[in-house]
Order: structure tokens, then sequence, then C-alpha cells
């Protein structure tokens, strides 16, 4: 009996050794999936981006189309003198009649047209670079959290090694009659409960792939490997740079500026409507070799005699169309100015739990755990409180790498909402 105590003993302390030596680090694997193939991949091959671009060109083609002047009309004719016979050649008014007419615009309008569509179409290419960096960072995202379930599962499975060397060991000092039922009892449990857990994580890694397949733009049942451990690297910008750099270069500030700065050129478009366009009309009459022919130019303009119930309220329109805009710029530069100090924030703390787990929790559990195991070898514990810290020293290495994956997304985002470009081709820390 007393050799087998001693072999149980020194069985703790080999699995012992590995546990008081823990400090976060992540396996590398062979055939890692690489985020900057995946960023590249999705930046020719998804559908959002390629739907965006495409609507981003059909834009560009309605500015010639706004400035266009309508198409020339053409009659012809032929006019007859009295009804019972044909008296070309005959009478004087009898005539084959040939016009052309061409409408034009007031002085202004056409350029202001050509200004508004233009202006929306820029608005709709920033859309496109946002829909890009918004692609990107969803897929960076994914990807963390790829490798959190994979390394969450790597985890568990170490602690369930674990619980089953203490299971062995509840059982040796079962059948000794050393220990309790009641110990095999929970060593089991705890086993089976990290299994249920387990599974869980391997169905969301599936979710995690097909969504990342979905936003790349790949089928849905290509196979992914596993993703690369982000490494820690220090966050070089301070919060006021990061809005400064939001207002100034944010992809979703600069398509509201555009559409401000196309709404403005449609108002003045509508006050314009108050001034009347010309159509110029030029008719020729053919009347044969009897009579000489004949010519007219003629000159057509509309008047606003309705003014007070059409162009006075397309311009009244116009004018509350751009007042949104104006507000929904506004809204769009505090929702990100918040957006900011939000991801920053989380940024932060996520470093300071990092230091937290790394400096003060994770030497005191180990210690907590070396003396459970100490007391369990000699029989002066309880498996219960050794399972107890095994569960503790899982749960406080996963919450490390949950920080760790939450710090890489709240700089992701950061970068999306600073319309940092250079995230659209970075590989990823």
């Amino acid at each position: 009996m007393e050799s087998g105590f001693k072999g149980m003993k020194r069985g703790f302390a080999l699995f012992a050794v590995g546990l008081f030596c823990f400090v976060p680090s992540a396996t590398v694997w062979a055939g890692e999936l690489q985020l900057q193939g995946l960023i590249e991949e999705a930046l020719q091959a998804s559908p959002e981006i390629q739907a965006a671009r495409a609507k981003a060109v059909a834009s560009g083609f309605r500015v010639p189309q706004s400035m266009s002047l309508p198409d020339p009309m053409v009659m012809v004719g032929y006019q007859n003198e009295g009804t019972s016979r044909f008296t070309f050649n005959e009478m004087a008014d009898s005539q084959f009649m040939f016009s052309a007419s061409q409408l034009f615009f007031f002085p202004g309008k056409r350029a202001l047209k050509g200004e508004a569509a233009a202006k929306e179409a820029e608005s709709l290419a920033a859309s496109t670079e946002w829909v890009r960096l918004r692609t990107v960072a969803a897929i960076k995202e994914l990807y963390y959290d790829l490798f959190l379930a994979h390394q969450s599962l790597d985890l568990l499975k170490e602690k369930g090694l674990l619980l089953g060397q203490i299971e062995d060991a509840a059982l040796a000092r079962y059948a000794t009659g050393g220990g309790m039922q009641q110990d095999v009892l929970m060593a089991q449990t705890e086993k089976y409960m990290l299994l249920e857990r387990e599974e869980m994580l391997r169905q969301n890694i599936l979710t995690l792939e097909a969504l990342l397949n979905s936003t790349v733009g790949r089928d849905q049942t290509a196979s992914l490997d596993r993703p690369a451990p982000p490494v820690f690297v220090p966050y070089p910008k301070a919060l006021p740079e990061l809005i400064a750099a939001a207002h100034e270069n944010s992809p979703e500030i600069k398509v509201r500026e555009r559409m401000v700065a196309s709404l403005g050129a449609r108002v003045r478009v509508a006050e314009k409507e108050f001034y009347p366009d010309v159509a110029v009309t030029g008719n020729y009459g053919l009347r044969g070799s009897a009579f000489e022919d004949m010519w007219s130019l003629s000159t057509t303009l509309n008047i606003p005699l309705y003014h007070a119930t059409k162009q006075r309220p397309a311009v009244d329109e116009a004018e509350a169309s751009l007042r949104e805009a104006k507000n929904e710029l506004q809204t769009v530069r505090l929702r990100l100015s918040s957006a900011i100090r939000e991801n920053y924030a989380m940024l932060q703390t996520s470093e300071r739990l990092m230091q937290l787990y790394r400096q003060g929790l994770t030497p005191k559990i180990h210690q907590d755990f070396q003396a459970a195991l100490a007391a369990y070898a000699t029989g002066k514990a309880e498996a219960l409180t050794v399972i107890s810290r095994i569960k503790t020293i899982a749960d406080l290495e996963i919450s490390y790498w949950g920080q760790l994956v939450a710090r890489e997304k709240a700089m992701v985002r950061l970068d999306a909402l600073t319309g940092n470009a250079d995230s659209l081709r970075e590989e990823g820390k």
C-alpha cells in the first residue's frame, strides 16, 4: 500500500510540473491558415465587394447622362390644299414639311446637374471603400474567433487529461481504502462536463468556418486550416489621434460628405427651374418647282406659371433632403467618435486584464493548486478541492486568450473606423 501511495505522489508531481510553469502560449501548427491570404482572396472574390464596385462604376455613367441635352426632335409631313385631289406643285400652300427642334437648358443647369451626379458617384466610390474595410474587419474578427475556439478546445483537452489522472488517483485510493467513491464520481463528472464543452466548441468551429468562407466568398464546404496565433504588439495610437483620423479618413464620413455636396447641387438645380428653358425649331417647306420653297426659325420658352405648386415645392424638398443629409453626417461623426472611444477602452481593459492574469492571478492560482494537490496526495484534502483548482486554471487560461483576441478585435474595429487603408494589406499580428 505504501508503494502505491508513493507512486500516486510521483504521478501528481509529474502532471503538476507542467501546470506550475504555465505561461500563456499557443502551439505553432503546420499548414496554418494565413490571414493575409484570406484578405487578398476576399478583395477579389467577395460578392459584397464586387457588388459595391459595380454600383460605383454604374454611378459614374450617370454623370454624362445628367449633363446631356434632351434628344432633338425631327418632324416630316405633308400639307395639301383641298381634300379632293393631290395638289403638290399646283397650289402654293401644298408642300412637304420638314422640321427639327432642340431644347436648351437655362445656362448653368447642365453644370449643376453634372456636379450633383459626380458627387453622388464619389459618394458611392467612398461607399465601396467602406464595404472593403468592413469586409476585411469581419474576416479578421472571424479569424481571431476561430483561433480562440481552437485554442480553447486544446486547453480543455489538456485539462481533461489532468482530470483523467485525478480520476485514476481517486480510483487507486478508493481501491486501497484511502479514499471515497464520491471523489471518483466527482472526477468523472467533471471530465464528462469538459467533453460537453469540447463538443460545443467543435460546433462553434464549424459555424465560424462557414461564416469565414461566406465572408471571403468561398464555397461553404471549403476546409480551413487552423489560424495562426496572434502576437501581442503595443498599440501606438492615442485616442485623440484616432478620432481625428476617423473624421478625416473614414469612408463612412466621406460617403455622407459627398452626399451633402450632391444634395447642395440639387438644391441649386431646383432653384434654376424658376428660369425657362428654350426650344429652337427650324422648319423647311418643299413646294415643288412651280413655287419657291419656304423656311422658318422659331423659339419656344416654357413659362413657370405654376411655380407655387411645382418649382417652389421642389426647392423646399431639395433643401429638406440637404438638411437631412447634414444631420446624418453629424450623427455619423458622433457615432464614430463614440465607437472609437468604446473600442479604445476595450483595448486598454484587455491589456490590463492580460497583465493581471500574467502577473497576479496565474501565479496565485498555481500556488493554490500546488497546495491543494499536496494536501490531496497526503490524504488531507478531498478530490473536489483539486478539481476546482483545475477548473479555475482552465477558465483562467481561456480568459487570457479571450482577452488577447478581444484586444485584436478592438484594434481591427479601430482600423475600420479610422479608415486605415493599410489594414487592407496587413497580414495581421
